[in-house]
């Protein structure tokens, strides 16, 4: 137990074990055992546990190549170039490509009729507002209403005329043949923790094998062709091409930085980071407007692109790990709990009907030891009527007679007990023919008065303690008192004083006066015949004719009995 001394510090407490001697468990259990460390260290292997990892610091810079032939409406054929398809920078670690286009050529500053798309329809100049304008507007509104064509009119607008028309990206796109375009990733990556660089161009790759090596054939390659990318997306280059979209290079940089398996290679991905249905996304695709501006006859003009184009985003993650003893040590003290699934499973098994049930009621009432609060207390009652003990908790309301039992257990002899008592009866039977404690008391219960609501056979005197109201039997009959057997085993004096001297052979013979003794002792007679082996942390209960029974046998001097006190512990502390 511990205290509040320096002592205590002095102690270890451990937990009780039950083994269990079974070939059939045994070998269970190992097997569970050698599986969960197999499971145990591939984890460890699979996912490095015994490693330390820092995460990855990038930097990618990009370089397309390509040059592609069209012809423009208007315009004629033109060639474009990377200066002419990259468009302006998008962020660090993207690149755009042009794929497709709408030219306004000929823009010059003044004023023309809206596009109907973009401003409302008009009868008089009373429907345009002078100085209006709104976010699809190409212009500011003069207040003037004039012909758009044949059959419409619209605002007049100051801007860049004649506005832009067409709305709708030509099909098949202008520039499909970007497909055909490559791309070089550079990309460098850190591990700040271990000092370690690393770039996806490794040693390995010169001029030689850049200019002819091809995804195709090496999953290392840092020249990508652009219609490649968008196929491993899972896209068709010619369909993305019309509206565009944005396409994510992912490469994912996995190190092991053990020296005998030190490996650092990246792996390259693709995935569509845009919503590619039309029909389900409002502004779909991607798309952006430059234009190009010359001087005509002291005028300044302008020819006007809506480019339409895929953006490529290259995101870099991942990871490099390096032996560290101490995460070992972590993931070992972090998996030893995984064997108590190995208890849990084996308890379960031992508990369900797929085992002895004999076994299973053994190896848990061995291994699970119950203790009440002092505050409560559990009583065990045997009727004479029934083969079994009802387990109660005790009430200050009802009478022990009526309460409800939690548990009924069947009853457990006391062979050793009863052997000895049987061994003691012959000789004290023998040597007195007469089974009556004292020619003064009658072998047969008398009841006195009316017996109380609660008896059932009776004999049973009233008691103001709940506790203390039960009745030997549960139904309607004889008194259990008034049986030969209760005389010989309960009451008779010639074999209380031998147990006496059984429990203690040098203790002298009980007088005539040591009532108190043989009473105690007669309680306990009562308590080794009916309970046996009572259930474990209960107290048993005696009848009230029993009681009542003893203390007529065995008086108190003054008449005065201490009553029903239930102990705390397992001990046999009978009634006063």
């Amino acid at each position: 137990m511990k205290t509040c001394s320096p002592l205590g510090l002095c102690q270890y407490d451990t937990t009780k074990l039950v083994r269990i001697r079974s070939v059939r468990l045994g070998s269970l259990k190992w097997s569970l055992n050698t599986a969960i460390l197999l499971f145990i260290c591939v984890m460890m292997l699979w996912n490095r546990k015994y490693q330390e990892f820092d995460l990855v610091v990038s930097s990618v810079t990009t370089k397309v190549k390509g040059v592609a032939q069209t012809r423009l409406p208007g315009v004629g054929d033109v060639v474009w170039d990377v200066v002419d398809y990259s468009g302006p920078s998008q962020d660090k670690n993207s690149f755009f490509v042009v794929t497709n286009v709408i030219v306004t050529k000929n823009q010059k500053q003044g004023k023309c009729p809206e596009a109907p798309r973009n401003g409302r329809p008009c009868q008089t100049d009373k429907d345009c507002e002078k100085g209006a304008w709104d976010q699809q507007s190409h212009g500011i509104q003069t207040g003037s209403c004039v012909k758009f064509d044949m059959l419409k009119k619209t605002c007049e607008v100051s801007a860049w005329c004649p506005v832009e028309r067409s709305t709708n990206p030509p099909r098949p796109a202008m520039l499909e043949a970007a497909e055909n375009f490559t791309v070089l990733i550079k990309n460098t990556v850190r591990f700040p923790a271990f000092n370690f660089f690393k770039r996806n161009i490794l040693p390995n790759m010169n001029d030689s094998y850049l200019r002819s090596c091809h995804r195709g054939n090496d999953s290392l390659c840092p020249i990508f062709r652009l219609g490649d990318v968008v196929r491993e997306a899972g896209e068709k280059f010619s369909n993305m091409a019309v509206e565009g979209g944005v396409i994510g290079i992912l490469i994912k940089w996995d190190c092991n930085l053990d020296r005998l398996m030190q490996r650092c290679l990246p792996r390259y991905t693709f995935k569509r980071l845009d919503e590619k249905e039309s029909n389900r996304t409002l502004y779909p695709g991607l798309n952006f407007r430059f234009a190009k501006y010359n001087m005509v006859n002291g005028v300044e003009e302008r020819t006007l692109y809506k480019a339409f184009g895929i953006r490529f985003d290259v995101m870099v993650f991942g990871q490099a790990g390096r032996f560290s003893f101490i995460q070992l040590i972590i993931y070992i003290g972090s998996t030893l709990s995984y064997y108590a699934l190995t208890t849990v499973f084996l308890d379960w098994l031992i508990g369900t009907s797929c085992y002895s049930a004999e076994i299973g009621e053994n190896y848990f009432q061995r291994k699970v030891e119950s203790v009440r609060d002092q505050q409560k207390c559990v009583l065990c009652v045997s009727y004479v009527d029934e083969n079994n003990i009802r387990v109660v908790k005790q009430s200050q309301k009802k009478s022990l007679q009526h309460i409800k039992p939690k548990s009924v257990q069947p009853r457990k002899e006391d062979i050793g007990q009863l052997r000895a008592v049987l061994c003691l009866l012959k000789p004290a039977v023998g040597a007195d023919q007469d089974v009556r404690p004292h020619p003064d008391h009658e072998a047969e219960p008398k009841p006195k008065g009316q017996p109380p609501s609660w008896c059932r056979c009776g004999c049973c005197s009233p008691s103001s303690v709940p506790q203390e109201e039960l009745c030997c039997r549960w139904s309607e009959g004889a008194c259990i008192t008034s049986s030969a057997l209760f005389e010989q085993l309960v009451l008779q004096r010639s074999l209380l004083e031998a147990v006496l001297l059984y429990r203690d052979p040098l203790a002298p013979p009980a007088g005539r006066g040591q009532t108190a003794a043989l009473r105690h002792l007669a309680y306990r007679q009562y308590i080794t015949w009916r309970f046996g082996d009572p259930p474990s942390d209960t107290q048993p209960a005696i009848p009230r004719c029993c009681v009542g029974r003893i203390r007529e046998v065995y008086p108190s001097p003054d008449g005065q009995y201490g009553g029903f006190r239930p102990a705390r512990m397992l001990v046999f502390r009978p009634s006063g």
